[in-house]
């Protein structure tokens, strides 16, 4: 297997501190500020131009984290689906004025959904309703602005499910995202498969992952190596897509980025 090229998602205060690992070879790079409600209740110029400081020379492919919390994208409530449909859509034009083309966007799914999926026909169905209810105008200024919208898998318990939920809406602008600590965790706690699992699932639907290690008990995000992922088949997984997805360390310590890059550098499968 060739070894796959990763980055690093990080707040734009750490960017300095690993430049040089980062621009050298154009790695993949997602900027995470844009998760607080302040950066937009205030006005997202500002960080845009702080983002835009600390990318001078930068060539990799870039994204954002976008905003999630207290954000339920498949609230059925009308007037609150506004609200938070705004907030995407301000995201999305972030996104777009700092050149990125993804923002990352959280799950709806959690075990309820899964243990309940067939009461009253596939809940999946009706979720999926009502998020294109409250993405839909997001999604269309994403397709506009060239940004695509990547779901990660949070509480989900299954591979599946936002697959299902992507599929259903059919937007160009929506694909996959999975965060590897959190489809480990999920493993432990509701007997989900393995990382590769969720990897082989997404197909090339996949096109963005978070790179962190857990002993599944809980959102560790320590540095590759430090928990229990098969990171091996995770990457040979990874090398059968052809959907070239972001690979980024999202590590809690940005200090252990180093460290993480070289114990999959040292597996054979990162460069």
């Amino acid at each position: 297997m060739t070894p796959i090229k990763i980055g690093a998602a990080l707040m734009i205060d750490s960017i300095a501190e690993h430049r040089d690992w980062l621009y050298a070879d154009a790695r993949d790079l997602e900027i995470q500020d844009f998760i607080f409600a302040d950066v937009f209740r205030t006005g997202w110029q500002e960080t845009v131009d702080r983002a835009k400081a600390a990318l001078d020379g930068f060539e990799g492919r870039l994204g954002i984290h976008g905003p999630f919390w207290g954000l339920d994208i498949a609230t059925p409530d009308p007037d609150v689906a506004d609200v938070i449909g705004r907030r995407y859509s301000d995201a999305i034009e972030a996104a777009a004025a700092l050149g990125a083309t993804q923002m990352v966007v959280h799950s709806p799914f959690d075990n309820w959904h899964q243990f309940n999926r067939q009461k009253n026909g596939d809940l999946v169905d009706e979720v999926a309703g009502y998020v294109k209810a409250l993405l839909g105008p997001a999604l269309k200024l994403a397709e506009a602005q060239g940004v695509t919208l990547v779901l990660e898998n949070i509480k989900d318990i299954t591979p599946e499910i936002r697959r299902v939920l992507v599929e259903a809406i059919g937007s160009p602008a929506l694909a996959l995202s999975i965060d590897t600590g959190h489809a480990h965790i999920a493993g432990r706690a509701s007997g989900a498969p393995p990382v590769d699992v969720y990897v082989r699932d997404a197909g090339n639907l996949l096109r963005h992952m978070h790179l962190q290690d857990t002993d599944g008990y809980a959102d560790r995000h320590w540095a590759p190596g430090e928990g229990h992922i098969d990171w091996a088949e995770v990457f040979r997984a990874i090398s059968e897509l052809d959907s070239a997805p972001h690979l980024v360390l999202e590590l809690r310590r940005h200090a252990d980025v180093p460290q993480g890059f070289s114990y999959l550098q040292g597996l054979g499968v990162a460069a």
